[in-house]
């Protein structure tokens, strides 16, 4: 079961004890998975469909919460891919159907309202459960262990457009794009993702999401420790090489008891201790020079090399030890 289904199968268990909070949530459940059909004497009807059936279930009882119209529900095959069942829900075209949704707003005036929701969404509660539809009838989730993606599918742009407008009310970060025919409304950001399931109601969903996502981050916490403290050492250890090299140049070509004795002193150190930090080398010299002060006569025996003839480049600081 994917972590969409799981999640749909939780919000489907709630059941609203305000009216206007179920009214909000159908009004969002209908225009996200059903269509209008027309039936005679101008009466309508309405046909959802989802491949999860407690979504269907859950549309099936707002329905009958509001209104004692005619309902068949028929379950179908895909012969495709997977070969998901698809439920639907089909509403008799009668005059019960044009009040419930007169009730709903989606009828207004003896017209379809097409551009918003604004009348029944005055409340926040009400939001919450729109939105909570709305990700029933056309929403999906990632789980957390790969990328955070929710959206919000839907074929008309209004709606997609007054989602955004919801989620903003909501200081959810909502983002509007279209995908071929479909416009998208999506959220990309883990907390936004979590505070959305909070406010639709998912909480053993957000429970989950926030376990796999401390375990996520604290595992990606520690490979970009680990990754800063290898290339911290790759650089000590590059660096340490050129050293080496340039103090066998030196050594070769003048001598080390041509330095001076500072120089010759460092020098010596670093070829007892070739693959020592500056810190280990403080310590091999008792303290009597510190790193700024190791680490600036290694510069300069770097260059007295490069002096002699050889194509080392001179020493970089090294900010890292």
């Amino acid at each position: 079961m994917s972590f969409s289904a799981e999640v749909k199968n939780e919000l489907a268990r709630i059941i609203g004890e305000q009216n206007c909070c179920c009214a909000a949530e159908l009004a969002a459940l209908i225009r996200m998975g059903g269509a209008m059909s027309i039936g005679g004497n101008a009466n309508l009807g309405i046909n959802f469909s989802s491949e999860n059936a407690a979504v269907t279930r859950k549309v099936l009882g707002l329905i009958k919460r509001y209104s004692n119209v005619k309902t068949e529900v028929v379950v179908t095959r895909g012969r495709r891919l997977k070969k998901n069942n698809t439920y639907h829900v089909r509403v008799v075209p009668s005059p019960g159907v044009n009040e419930l949704l007169a009730s709903l707003g989606i009828m207004r005036f003896d017209g379809l309202n097409v551009l918003s929701d604004s009348a029944i969404l005055r409340k926040i509660c009400c939001r919450r459960s729109y939105l909570r539809g709305a990700f029933l009838g056309g929403g999906s989730v990632n789980r957390p262990e790969g990328s955070y993606h929710l959206e919000l599918v839907t074929g008309n742009a209004d709606l997609a457009k007054s989602l955004v407008k919801i989620m903003k009310s909501l200081s959810l970060p909502g983002r509007l794009t279209d995908r071929k025919d479909d416009y998208i409304v999506y959220l990309k950001d883990g907390n936004a993702i979590t505070a959305f399931l909070q406010i639709i109601g998912a909480h053993n969903a957000l429970l989950m999401f926030e376990n796999v996502r401390v375990v996520k981050d604290m595992r990606n916490q520690v490979n970009r420790l680990v990754n800063c403290e290898t290339a911290n050492l790759q650089k000590t250890v590059n660096a340490a090489v050129r050293q080496v090299e340039s103090i066998k140049v030196i050594a070769q070509n003048m001598g080390l008891d041509k330095l001076s004795p500072p120089l010759r002193e460092v020098a010596e150190a670093r070829l007892a201790y070739p693959e020592a930090t500056l810190s280990e080398l403080v310590e091999a010299l008792e303290g009597r020079v510190g790193k700024s002060g190791i680490n600036h006569r290694l510069r300069k025996l770097g260059e007295i090399a490069e002096s002699l003839g050889s194509c080392l480049t001179p020493d970089e600081p090294n900010k890292n030890d």
